[in-house]
């Protein structure tokens, strides 16, 4: 059985389908019909627009009314996969590898159910919606020893939450590295768009593997540093060894272009410790998004992706004169990844009948784990900033543990949670006095400006992610910090993962507007596996209002109950 599969429900106005049928099917998405703000959607001339709204909305103010809620079933298993040919096994969402997209319309409400089927050691689960702001429904968000105690196995945790944003994201496991086992999928959310196109290729996951688990090569992480994984995927699929090759193995990622016909492709960098540049030679891409923020458009031959963050890209087909193929590439960057598969990461694009192999050569590009130039990445939905009420370093640097193990700290810590223990379940509690190693900084005031300076003397560029919140990034280069380096509040770029320089500084700024405990952490496996993370208890008197104490002490009681039967050791961080 094949387990990897690229899968897009394709779900309309008031319809859902899919390439698995409807009825008894878990990939379909549920919906009640009745809608309060009815329409139809955008055309291919006219993307700005989105029923009444448009790219002007203020969508952190108004989100529309749509009166839709979609359903999904997930079931997290146990698999054997061979995504090159080399057969391992894994973890995966109801059997494949990107696991299902969940689709929904800009306001829709959206509600998942996530299974825990899982035999194995260390087998608690859960799911998180990248960048999906949950405003007020912070114990939505899936983290474990955060917002929630891990899935047990048989158990099953509901997640609601409202579509407030729209484009383009993804779910992922967050205990542990299940995400980088393959607990993961894409979310598409229907809505505006600064850039006009034809058709949506829809979610494409650029991804890092190994022959081995990572949780098999995480003692080797956290005692030799980041190990060399062997090869990487384009929407879960890709050859290993040279074409030229006869023990070649695996199968390439391949997609058909129309002449003429232009093509949104969503990308999503969920490697556990790749940078990739991304190209298609031959062809300009056209950024319109970045993160869940449209931006002005601007056109490039190469991007750089980081871990964690996603660009939307439209793609003209303006370069066949006949049956042609051209190299899709996702590039490992060297000075921050290590990859025996460097040059082999590759997928083809081809017009015509059938895909062949290509002759075309890629793009030039200097190594480098640098985010896009900060001038091109222009939000289209102009915001600005303002002084801070809380304004903090965060030193970032590297020591080991009573085991001689690898640990980040921020501010001199090293994150420690525990699984059975949430910060959400402690602050239901009354406690507001937490460990040293619980990374807590507390934001009590709302709509209130907080600054936090990421800082690193060390040569490893991290890429940062804030839950909970849009960050505007108000500086970032190489060298020490100065105030000075903060040029405008005015519409700088807005996204949730940002690249942290070797040997520089990051500067973020968020407004306290959405109550909760929101985790910051490097997007690293590795890393944030190795205490690499702080968390923001925001407006935490709100906070515990948000709490439903019965299905969170449900969950926990679930666990504490298996827990008694099964030797787990926690060995990470928490989260």
């Amino acid at each position: 059985m094949r387990y990897f599969s690229f899968f897009v429900a394709l779900v309309g106005v008031g319809s859902a389908t899919s390439m698995h049928g409807r009825k008894n099917n878990p990939y379909w998405a549920r919906h009640v019909s009745h809608r309060r703000d009815t329409c139809s959607g955008n055309s291919a001339s006219d993307r700005q627009t989105w029923c009444n709204y448009d790219l002007s909305t203020n969508y952190y103010d108004v989100v529309p009314d749509t009166g839709v809620t979609r359903e999904y079933y997930f079931d997290i298993q146990e698999v054997t996969v061979a995504p090159d040919g080399y057969s391992r096994t894994a973890m995966a969402v109801n059997g494949s590898i990107p696991g299902p997209t969940i689709q929904a319309d800009w306001g829709d409400n959206v509600v998942v159910h996530v299974t825990n089927s899982l035999t194995s050691a260390k087998n608690g689960s859960s799911i998180h919606f990248h960048g999906i702001r949950q405003n007020y429904t912070n114990p939505n968000d899936g983290v474990v020893s955060i917002t929630q105690c891990p899935t047990a196995p048989g158990k099953t945790t509901t997640y609601k939450w409202r579509a407030t944003q729209y484009g383009s994201t993804w779910y992922h496991s967050h205990i542990g590295l299940q995400a980088w086992e393959g607990v993961f999928g894409g979310i598409i959310i229907n809505g505006p768009a600064s850039g006009n196109y034809d058709e949506d290729k829809g979610v494409l996951f650029l991804n890092d593997w190994t022959h081995q688990t990572v949780d098999e090569m995480y003692d080797s992480a956290q005692s030799n540093g980041p190990p060399t994984l062997d090869n990487g995927l384009i929407n879960g699929t890709n050859v290993y060894g040279d074409d030229n090759s006869t023990s070649q193995t695996g199968y390439r990622f391949n997609t058909s272009f129309t002449a003429d016909t232009s093509y949104r492709f969503r990308l999503v960098n969920a490697a556990v410790d790749t940078h990739f540049k991304f190209s298609i030679d031959n062809h300009t891409l056209t950024v319109i998004a970045m993160d869940l923020v449209p931006i002005e458009p601007f056109n490039t031959t190469v991007l750089s992706i980081a871990m964690g963050q996603r660009y939307d890209i439209v793609v003209n087909a303006d370069q066949s004169t006949g049956n042609e193929s051209f190299w899709m590439r996702a590039i490992p960057q060297s000075a921050c990844s290590d990859n025996d598969s460097t040059n082999n990461i590759k997928g083809i694009v081809y017009y015509g009948s059938s895909p062949s192999t290509p002759t075309t050569s890629a793009y030039s590009y200097t190594d480098s784990c640098d985010d896009m130039d900060s001038s091109y990445l222009v939000p289209s939905l102009s915001q600005s900033a303002s002084l801070p009420y809380y304004n903090a370093s965060e030193p970032v640097t590297l020591g080991t543990n009573s085991e001689n193990f690898f640990r980040w700290k921020m501010n001199a810590t090293s994150m420690q949670v525990y699984w059975d223990n949430p910060t959400l379940l402690q602050i239901w509690n009354n406690n507001t006095s937490f460990t040293n190693t619980s990374g807590v900084v507390h934001l009590p005031r709302a709509d209130e400006w907080s600054y936090v300076v990421i800082e690193t003397t060390l040569a490893v560029p991290h890429p940062i992610h804030l839950h909970g919140h849009d960050f505007f990034i108000l500086a970032q280069g190489i060298g020490t910090y100065s105030s000075s380096d903060i040029t405008t509040l005015t519409n700088p770029p807005r996204r949730d993962t940002a690249i942290l320089p070797s040997s520089g500084y990051l500067v973020v700024a968020f407004k306290t507007d959405n109550p909760g405990a929101w985790l910051m952490h490097c997007h690293i496996g590795w890393h944030t596996e190795e205490g690499f993370a702080i968390q923001f208890l925001e407006r935490w008197e709100e906070a515990r209002k948000l709490i439903n104490y019965s299905t969170l002490n449900s969950t926990c009681e679930n666990w504490t109950t298996y827990t008694t039967e099964a030797t787990l050791e926690q060995d990470d961080d928490g989260i």
